[in-house]
């Protein structure tokens, strides 16, 4: 170990680091001793090194919340409360109590009456989440979660003033028919909308507020309509956020159906045009939850370092900050560490074909703008969307030889419904893990005796492809499917809890960076636990056996190869052209 930790010939083989002259070097908040190690000094190097134009404009790049956008109006907090317990699922909702439904009614009469100001406003976005939950409550919910008798008397006091004074689009999604408010009006019914791309949002919006469901194409063609006039358009976009945002929610509380997942997933394939096709011979797409890690270790940038180091290349994809977490991502430790976030699908393919990096970064904002665009609008919904789970099966980047994806999953239900997404890309492999915070990375705990209820962390569920295709393979490639709950003491790791880094950026970068030098302990377990199981689970060549596959993943890191593989990439992503 001491021979590690102090080996020149490691610390000569690794790249250096390209810090932009004339600028400072920032302080990190990590404080190392004073006989500094090669280990803590390649450490410092890299965090000092973020001190950079990609994060000049950031209050404090150190903490993952700064990377929200300060031109994004936030939601007023009053009713983003009320949404979280109503604009959820037919058993997860909690009906408001009487003192509540007063209180969130009267904050909404007050903001049309134009008696409250910035911050302290309720948002388009937000009306429209709001009374459209409420509506397909009232409309299609189970008698536990429909309106509770606080919230009908609330609603019987504020509504014939708040008809007075609401735009259309609100009054329709609260009273689509004039059934649901006890008070005789015609807007909701005759509402049809501004032009043809409302009129056919409306016509949809007018099914999901009952509680049904859409078709494939019905689906696409609001997305499609709708999208580019939030992108392109920020005065009509304004006056059309409360119908797309009761879209977006009423979709997710009526539990979307596979032709709708579908739907939202394929919908903005083409948005640059085919995607471009690397010549590598193997190729996983990581699907971690773009809205980030707010307790524990993220460790999937460090696993593909990892695992490109015997050509399983691994391209990541996510966002530098999304609601309602706005947690730890991949980009934000990225730019913090002086990588370029801005790779084209092109330039990533550039990087994947590169011998001394083999993995790479693509951000939906130059994947996929339209989506993007939507950030400001998920934030005042609250609850996630259709597309929390849809952008998490991606193919940015195509690849010569095998593909496979991985993504990471929370709520039960939505394991089938990801692996069904996969299948649909026509991947080899698919693999869908409950790790920590719904993430991907699967941990070396003790499964606590209070854990909740449903499938427990570390549970994984997948297809693989065989190398035998049988004459009864419907669509040519038959797949061996299995579900397994990972145990890493099987595989020889002890006990330990997981890191803490608490949206700290530096915190969770110094872990990582500890573990790729060879420091021994529990983010060091986390990164081989994840890239061998991954390796065996999608059936990976040289991972049949899995002491095997942690070995290679140990051997990949104690060699030096996988710092090697990330400092390259942070390097060699700002010259790719």
């Amino acid at each position: 170990m001491k021979s590690l930790f102090n080996s020149d010939t490691i610390l000569s083989r690794i790249p250096p680091l390209n810090i932009k002259p004339g600028i400072p070097h920032r302080k990190t908040s990590l404080q190392f001793p004073l006989a500094l190690t090669k280990r803590s000094r390649l450490i410092k190097a890299v965090l000092d090194s973020a001190a950079i134009d990609e994060v000049s404009d950031i209050r404090n790049p150190a903490v993952s919340t700064s990377y929200r956008n300060p031109k994004l109006p936030k939601p007023n907090q009053t009713v983003l409360e009320a949404q979280t317990k109503v604009c959820t699922g037919p058993t997860q909702t909690k009906p408001l109590n009487a003192e509540q439904a007063f209180k969130v009614l009267d904050t909404i009469l007050k903001s049309v009456k134009g008696e409250l100001k910035d911050e302290e406003k309720v948002s388009n976005a937000q009306l429209g989440a709001f009374f459209a939950a409420m509506t397909i409550r009232a409309n299609a919910f189970p008698e536990p979660t429909q309106w509770s008798e606080g919230e009908k008397k609330a609603m019987a006091y504020y509504w014939p003033h708040l008809v007075r004074l609401l735009p259309p689009d609100i009054i329709f999604l609260a009273d689509p028919e004039g059934s649901v408010m006890g008070v005789s009006s015609s807007i909701g019914p005759r509402f049809v909308g501004n032009g043809t791309s409302e009129m056919r949002l409306v016509g949809a919006l007018r099914e999901v507020l009952a509680g049904g469901h859409l078709g494939y194409e019905e689906v696409q063609g609001v997305l499609r309509d709708v999208l580019p006039l939030s992108l392109e358009d920020k005065k009509s976009a304004a006056a059309s956020e409360s119908l797309l945002s009761a879209f977006l929610i009423g979709q997710r509380m009526n539990r979307e159906t596979d032709r709708e997942l579908k739907a939202y997933c394929l919908v903005f394939d083409d948005e640059h045009g085919p995607a471009p096709v690397a010549d590598i011979r193997s190729l996983t797409h990581y699907g971690e939850p773009y809205d980030g890690n707010t307790r524990y270790f993220r460790s999937t940038l460090f696993v593909a370092a990892v695992r490109s180091c015997y050509e399983e290349s691994c391209l990541l994809h996510g966002v530098d900050w999304m609601p309602p977490k706005g947690g730890i991502t991949e980009e934000q430790m990225l730019k913090f560490m002086g990588a370029n976030t801005y790779l084209t699908p092109v330039q990533a393919k550039m990087l994947l074909e590169d011998e001394e990096v083999g993995f790479a970064y693509i951000s939906q904002r130059e994947a996929q703008p339209s989506l993007y665009s939507l950030i400001g609008v998920r934030e005042h919904i609250k609850k996630r969307p259709p597309l929390a789970t849809t952008e998490k099966v991606q193919q940015f980047v195509r690849a010569r030889g095998k593909e496979a994806i991985v993504a990471g999953f929370y709520h039960e239900g939505y394991e089938e419904s990801l692996l069904m997404l996969m299948r649909r890309r026509g991947v080899h492999s698919g693999l869908v893990v409950k790790g920590e915070e719904g993430a991907l990375s699967m941990t070396t705990r003790l499964r606590s005796p209070n854990a909740s209820k449903g499938l427990p962390v570390n549970y994984c569920s997948g297809f693989r492809s065989l190398d035998v295709i049988p004459t009864q393979a419907v669509d040519g490639v038959s797949r061996e499917s299995y579900n397994i709950v990972v145990n890493a003491m099987d595989y020889g790791f002890e006990p330990s809890e997981t890191p803490r880094t608490d949206r700290s950026i530096t915190r969770n970068i110094e872990l990582g960076l500890a573990a790729l030098r060879g420091e021994k302990g529990p983010a060091y377990d986390r990164i081989v636990l994840n890239a061998g199981m991954v390796d065996h689970l999608l059936g990976c060549d040289g991972a049949e056996d899995i002491s095997a596959a942690m070995d290679r993943a140990r051997e990949a890191i104690d060699s030096g190869k996988a710092l090697n593989r990330l400092l390259s990439y942070i390097k060699k992503s700002n010259r790719v052209t």
